[in-house]
């Protein structure tokens, strides 16, 4: 199958935006090329070795996005050019806004990128590794095998490494926890392997809940985590210890209205996927849903909170 790889060099700002308008037009995932993300992983040490020069100019960030090509195409890109244009009329600046797309085959872009991504340290005790790849893990710990596929999510995103670190000092043995928009997998096997006896993970999107599935398989932790197609909380039954969602700032801000309805009575809310930018927005919004702020983290420009129900 053909498909058009959509790539545009927007700002830090505009990420989020930008990701929701690919999503609106039918992408299954996004790439996000944050050359801050790169600096911040070449002084952390988390790789023993990398060859990717140091990015100097961090401001652009590049987003790509894969559209099938077909009929259906060009006005799909009319329609992207159209709302990136707009972006300015919600006081977001688009950066360059210069878009790209070029034809790819599927088994392409599939692969093309596993030469960036190698076993990096999230956590604590969480480490990240590619299904391809070898790693001699130390005392501690806990290694998760990843493969994300056609669905975004490698887990060394600011965003999602915030949700591990929060998900390493939340979850408590015998946890149940529910994923919301679960992209590859990776929070929901964190979730297992640090001791919750049921992780209920649910994605809207069908290819995202296919390779989450793998990812579960992969990790061993089939018995304790559950993934099935759904659209944020509708997607799962009962109440949980611990919800996390790893989305953006306007749809945690949809869902917090069922949020402190489905958790227990000393249960927490970890969102993240959020810009600096949308901090004051989410909170307001928390607050509002009768949930009381535990913990708030930033890190490259991204933020990422921890709330209660309010009865702890």
């Amino acid at each position: 199958m053909k498909w058009a790889e959509i790539s545009i060099q927007t700002s830090h700002e505009a990420t989020e935006a930008v990701a929701d308008i690919f999503h609106d037009l039918g992408a299954s995932g996004v790439v996000i090329e944050d050359p801050e993300l790169i600096n911040t992983y070449r002084r952390s040490g988390s790789w023993d070795y990398c060859d990717i020069p140091v990015e100097q100019e961090t401001e652009v960030v590049t987003i790509k996005a894969y559209l099938p090509v077909d009929e259906l195409l060009d006005d799909k890109l009319r329609l992207f050019e159209e709302r990136i244009n707009n972006l300015q009329e919600h006081n977001l600046d688009k950066g360059r806004g210069a878009i790209n797309w070029r034809e790819v085959q599927e088994e392409d872009w599939a692969s093309s990128w596993k030469e960036y991504f190698h076993p990096v340290r999230v956590g604590e005790h969480i480490v990240i590794k590619p299904s391809w790849e070898e790693y001699l893990p130390v005392e501690g710990d806990i290694i998760i095998e990843l493969d994300p596929g056609m669905a975004f999510g490698t887990g060394t995103h600011h965003t999602t490494a915030m949700c591990i670190r929060c998900l390493e000092d939340v979850i408590r043995p015998g946890n149940i926890v529910f994923d919301v928009g679960t992209g590859s997998g990776i929070l929901a096997v964190a979730a297992a392997k640090l001791g919750a006896a049921q992780v209920h993970a649910v994605d809207l999107d069908p290819v995202a809940v296919r390779v989450a599935k793998e990812n579960v398989t992969f990790n061993n932790v089939t018995v304790n985590v559950k993934v099935a197609q759904g659209d944020l909380l509708t997607g799962v039954d009962g109440k949980a210890d611990v919800i996390v969602a790893n989305i953006i700032a306007d749809i945690i801000i949809k869902m917090l209205p069922d949020v402190k309805t489905r958790l227990t009575d000393d249960g927490l809310f970890i969102a993240s996927g959020i810009i600096a930018e949308r901090l004051s927005d989410v909170t307001a919004a928390i607050i509002d849903n009768g949930l009381m702020i535990d913990k708030v983290i930033e890190e490259g420009g991204w933020v990422a909170i921890v709330a209660g129900s309010g009865s702890r």
